[in-house]
Parts: C-alpha cells; sequence; structure tokens
C-alpha cells in the first residue's frame, strides 16, 4: 500500500500499534538546531513539518529534550501542525532530560517520568500521548541494568489513558524480554543501519514479533564508514543521493522497520521521503549487506 502526495510516492504501511503508518517518518531532533550548531529559524522548522505532513508522512518522533535555546522541536510540531490531522501518529520518548540551560541528566527516576510525560502533553498540546518510548543510557551508549520500575510507571500511565502506546529505546533483548512481561511493547527504537548493524537478531526478534523497529542515525556516518564506496557507488548509479539509498537499505531490512530521517531543510526532507519509494534490485542489495565497515 502506497500514497500519492503532489505526485510523489512514499513508502508502504506497518501497523504501529493500532495506527497504519507510512514506513518513512520524520525524526525531530534537528528542527531546533541550525547550520554550526545555532538555533534554527523556526519558521524554517513549522515549513518543514507541514511539507512533511503534505507529502503524506504521518509518523513523527520527538521528544521533550529536543530542543536548543528557545526553539523546541515539540513547541514546532504543535505550532505547525495543531489541531492534528486524525492519522497523524507523534510519537515520544522519555527518560533522558535536559534543564534550561542545556545541562543533560541521562536517565530519569521512576518518580519523575509521569512529569515528563506531562511535560509532552503539554507542549504538544494533546490530552494523551499516541506512543512514548522508555529511553535508557546515554545518547550513544546502550542502557543496562533493569528497566522493570520505570516501565511499569508508563504502563500505569497507560492504563490511565495518559498513553495509548509503549515502547522502549536504547535496549537489548533482556529488556525487550522484560519490558514484555509488564505491558505490550509496540515499538522498539536503537541505533542502526547499513554500517551498525550489531542489533541484526534483535531486529529479527522484532520481525518474527510483529513489533516495529524504529531505527535512529540510519543515515549517521553510514556511507562513510563503508570502505569499498559501495553506496556512493549505487548512488552515482541511479542518480540518488547516498542518504537516499542507506534510507532505502533499511526499509528493505525487514517489514515491520519505520525510518524516521530528520532534517531542517525542506530540500532534504524531500529527498528523504522520496527514498521510501526506492527499490533496490538483489544485486544492489547483496552488494550492500556485503560491504565492509572501515
Amino acid at each position: 500500500m502506497t500514497a500519492q502526495a503532489e505526485g510523489m510516492t512514499i513508502s508502504p504501511t506497518w501497523k504501529l500499534g493500532d495506527r497504519l503508518v507510512h514506513r518513512l517518518g520524520f525524526g525531530a531532533m534537528r528542527l531546533a538546531l541550525g547550520p554550526n550548531g545555532t538555533e534554527r529559524d523556526p519558521d524554517q522548522g513549522i515549513a518543514v513539518l507541514r511539507r512533511a505532513v503534505d507529502l503524506g508522512v504521518d509518523h513523527i518522533d520527538t521528544a521533550a529534550f529536543y530542543f536548543l535555546g528557545r526553539v523546541s522541536a515539540n513547541d514546532l510540531i504543535r505550532r505547525a501542525l495543531a489541531p492534528y490531522p486524525d492519522d497523524l501518529v507523534i510519537a515520544t520518548k522519555v527518560g533522558p532530560s535536559r534543564n534550561a540551560e542545556g545541562e543533560h541528566q541521562p536517565e530519569a527516576r521512576p518518580d519523575q517520568l509521569r512529569g515528563q510525560v506531562e511535560q509532552n502533553l503539554r507542549e504538544l498540546g494533546r490530552d494523551h500521548l499516541d506512543l512514548v518510548y522508555l529511553r535508557i543510557g546515554t545518547s550513544l551508549d546502550r542502557g543496562s541494568g533493569s528497566l522493570a520500575e520505570r516501565f511499569g510507571v508508563l504502563a500505569e500511565l497507560r492504563e490511565q489513558g495518559l498513553i495509548r502506546h509503549l515502547g522502549i529505546s536504547n535496549v537489548g533483548h533482556e529488556h525487550l524480554a522484560e519490558a514484555s512481561g509488564i505491558a505490550p511493547v509496540t515499538a522498539v527504537q536503537n541505533w542502526y543501519g547499513l554500517s551498525k548493524r550489531d542489533d541484526d537478531a534483535l531486529l529479527d526478534t522484532c520481525t518474527e514479533r510483529e513489533i516495529a523497529f524504529v531505527p535512529f542515525f540510519s543515515v549517521h556516518g553510514g556511507a562513510g564508514n563503508l570502505s569499498d564506496g559501495v553506496v556512493a557507488g549505487i548512488a552515482a548509479a541511479r542518480g540518488v543521493t547516498e542518504a537516499q539509498v542507506l534510507l532505502a537499505w533499511t526499509l528493505h531490512r525487514a517489514p515491520n522497520v519505520l525510518a524516521i530521517p530528520g532534517t531542517g531543510s525542506v530540500t532534504h526532507l524531500d529527498e528523504n521521503v522520496a527514498a521510501g519509494a526506492l527499490e533496490l534490485s538483489t544485486e544492489e542489495l547483496d552488494r550492500l549487506n556485503s560491504a565492509t565497515n572501515a
């Protein structure tokens, strides 16, 4: 199943919880972050969000800690898109936090999680959240230890109607097993891409269980880390960008993979959405899967 938007064919779909979404979504992390680490013009972020929805994107991934200075991804999403389309799924994550000065706390205590959920509700202007991930660990390092107490708090908020679906992020097999024993896990969000495939087995488990697998950084450093230039070669032969090849490979990996590339550029957004319809040949997939990391 595909959708048409302004003549552009975008990605097939997957059922995320009880909602059917296109597998090429949008990550909001870069909405506040402009070139060279500066605040992005809010009007530019609003334009990107509205263009994304116009193109058929119906899955946006955000977080309350996605902000720089006075520019907040959640605020831009509300300003750009509220009242929200009925088919739009907004996923957010809790666990990490940042104060107004930008100081980072990597993990929340169980008693802080309700406040983080309520912050997302206020900033997005919603009475419930479609999907909330419990993220553990630091920005790049895999979380360890039990998540049961923290995930249990979110499960209680789900029972209260503040959250519709739950996910976990930056996790391993043991976390998926632990969380699944507490409440249904709709999605797993980990760092994964062509050049970082240590979660192949976890992805396969999610596929078998029909749990959405939502990779972040699926384009980040991916082409540059492949020593034989296979990504660049396929991109040149196809007349597309290397990022589009990486996104297409990500979506080809399994039917439950939902890509969420982020950008603050309308041009790059259009390219990302177009990658959802890029069909790689068996030969191209074999070359990509055989590529070695530098």
